[in-house]
């Protein structure tokens, strides 16, 4: 079964050049292009596609708007953020929404089709660009008591900040030496200390309070 994409781009021509990558490629299907989303959550319904990318800066409705949209209404569909801006408010903003992937638009069509992929079978792909700045972010002292409230082991601290940096759960598994059954067993532990329900949750909380 065909993975299925909606577009969001208000520039049409690299809309048409998306679509054209998406068709061109085996196991992925455009269900939907659009240069708009003030009527996404119309088409969400009508089309259920399994990904969304999703521009930020659009008319009438921004990127980060309709994603809130979507999952609030729509949880399972995986939206990843598809646009040219790198400044970590827009990052920040795009993971609260419920973003689940961050790329830029400078991306290799190669590197795009893989991060469609990854984030189908459950990854969060983001920009290495991006991931930087996110590191640049968590290298800033932190207060102890607020990591400690939390009470993560070395090991939980170490998928989380995997987690934020967009690895799936195989390649957190191969990083550290360990099987899929054991990232999901220290994944809910993680939530239950996080008080969180969800890896975009769980993310979003790891930034917020740089838990990582």
């Amino acid at each position: 079964m065909a993975i299925k994409i909606s577009i969001y781009e208000d520039n049409i021509t690299l809309l048409d050049s998306l679509s054209f990558l998406i068709r061109s490629t085996e196991g992925l299907e455009v269900c939907w292009a659009s240069p708009s989303a003030v009527h996404i959550l119309d088409q969400c319904q009508e089309k259920c596609p399994d990904i969304i990318l999703m521009d930020i800066d659009m008319p009438e409705l921004s990127g980060i708007e309709a994603t809130r949209l979507v999952k609030n209404d729509f949880p399972d569909i995986n939206v990843m953020m598809f646009t040219v801006f790198e400044d970590r408010d827009k990052i920040f903003d795009a993971l609260c929404a419920g973003a689940t992937g961050y790329l830029l638009k400078k991306t290799p069509s190669a590197q795009i089709i893989s991060a469609i992929e990854e984030l189908y079978r459950g990854g969060s792909p983001i920009s290495s660009g991006i991931a930087r700045k996110m590191l640049e972010y968590f290298s800033k002292p932190v207060s102890a008591e607020k990591k400690e409230s939390y009470q993560l082991s070395q090991r939980e601290t170490e998928i989380l900040k995997r987690l934020v940096m967009g690895d799936s759960y195989k390649m957190v598994a191969d990083a550290c030496f360990i099987s899929i059954g054991t990232v999901y067993s220290h994944i809910n532990n993680l939530y239950k200390k996080l008080h969180v329900n969800s890896k975009s949750e769980a993310v979003i909380k790891a930034i917020r309070e740089r838990l990582v």
